[in-house]
């Protein structure tokens, strides 16, 4: 949600007459764009925008200062705090007034000083406001915004408010939109996708959010992310029917203690959530799982975590996103007590990430010797010879370019790669016909 929004931020400010540039050093306009759910991001942001101070302005800027914002979760979570603790920020803003940052600006380039405007809702939607797509075969495609959940653990509904659903007319018109402009690629976003629709229509209609994206007759399509305890028979039958829907899912289950699945309020069990993998499955046989797991959850002892360790070996993940518990003040579960030593936590979690790394290698091998249809990203970072694309299970894959073929005129097309190494991260082996 944050590169989407981060996106239509550029938009705004190329409409203004902006441009962007590859280094901080060269940028008269610098616009952080946040995430507050964990700790290590807090800290990264007031470290970066401190070390500000300390960067000159290119030599021909017409500006007697660099203008720093900061946007996004933080800003909205701490407003006016921000300006206290960092003097030489100039503007924030929050999550639902995205469209505020021209006025913010030239208001600070007018009248200098500080610039805070942090709004409680929205009336409108991020996809109202122009946009500048990092990739031009690639699009964000944002269905629903907020979160009514409120697991103990998570942040994110008081600083994006509570779920609000896009018009299943409008998801249609813009995702037309893309596939008409030669996008290959469409990625629905919400904090919750799988009950979008319910507070439109009464009930959750993602079934047909899939349906009506699949018959625009785009390439490829994925979603993110999605909750289990709304994840529909419906929704899990069209993993066998949709032609661009992709065979990988993120499925998150934090824990598989349903004592901590309680007490962090995810309102399903560890039952539950892999009868949904059984189901999966048995639709689609071929399909990836990925998940996130929280390690040391307040009071979580020994026998919790085993059970999060057992589940993980069961289900057979193709990634999993780890993370150590980040306590975030003004949720239930800061409150809560914990005196488990953090040596103990940090073995667990080595333990988990040992247990992930195998899967990752095993599930790979899934692929091995198969030729696959592969989306061309560009060249490796690390090899220029190298195509890096992605496998319909979003898995990295490298090939040689073929020779005589330039990336530009791959970049965004689909091919075959016959894979011949299926490694921990990636798979690699080579272009089909060339």
């Amino acid at each position: 949600m944050n590169k989407h929004d981060s996106e239509r931020i550029a938009g705004m400010l190329e409409a203004l007459g902006a441009y962007s540039v590859e280094t901080i050093e060269d940028a008269d306009i610098v616009v952080f764009m946040t995430c507050c759910v964990r700790e290590a991001a807090d800290t990264r942001l007031y470290g970066q925008v401190a070390s500000m101070k300390n960067i000159p302005l290119r030599d021909n800027t017409p500006l007697k200062k660099r203008i720093i914002a900061v946007g996004g979760c933080i800003g909205q979570r701490d407003g006016d705090k921000l300006v206290e603790e960092l003097p030489h920020l100039d503007i924030v803003f929050g999550t639902h007034n995205l469209a505020s940052l021209p006025q913010l600006l030239t208001e600070t380039l007018e009248q200098g000083g500080h610039h805070v405007e942090v709004k409680d809702s929205s009336q409108s939607f991020p996809t109202d406001l122009p946009t500048n797509r990092e990739h031009d075969w690639a699009a964000w495609l944002p269905i629903t915004i907020g979160c009514n959940n409120f697991c103990t653990y998570c942040i994110v509904p008081y600083v994006r408010g509570r779920e609000k659903s896009r018009t299943l007319e409008d998801i249609a018109e813009e995702a037309q939109r893309y596939v008409d402009a030669g996008v290959k690629e469409i990625t629905l976003l919400g904090q919750n996708v799988n009950s979008y629709g319910r507070d439109l229509y009464g009930e959750p209609r993602f079934a047909d959010v899939l349906r009506t994206v699949n018959d625009t007759g785009i390439a490829r399509l994925r979603f993110a992310t999605s909750h289990p305890k709304d994840l529909t028979d419906e929704v899990i039958s069209l993993f066998g029917e949709l032609s661009s829907l992709m065979p990988a899912l993120h499925l998150p289950v934090q824990s598989g203690s349903n004592r901590i699945l309680d007490a962090m309020n995810r309102r399903y069990t560890k039952e539950h959530y892999l009868e949904l993998v059984r189901k999966l499955r048995e639709v689609n046989p071929d399909i990836a799982l990925s998940t996130d797991i929280i390690v040391g959850f307040p009071g979580e002892t020994e026998e919790d975590f085993m059970e999060t360790y057992n589940l993980v070996k069961e289900v057979g993940y193709t990634q999993v996103f780890t993370f150590i518990y980040s306590k975030r003040e003004g949720t239930p579960a800061a409150t809560m007590e914990d005196d488990t030593p953090r040596e103990v936590i940090q073995e667990r979690f080595d333990r988990l990430v040992e247990l992930v790394q195998e899967q990752a290698y095993q599930a790979n091998q899934a692929d091995l010797n198969k030729t696959i249809d592969v989306l061309v990203e560009g060249a490796s970072k690390r090899d220029e010879k190298l195509i890096c694309a992605k496998s319909p299970k979003n898995v990295t894959v490298h090939a040689p370019l073929p020779e005589g073929v330039s990336i530009d005129e791959l970049v965004g097309t689909i091919i075959p790669v016959h894979v011949d190494e299926a490694k921990t991260w990636y798979l690699s082996g080579q272009v089909v016909g060339s």
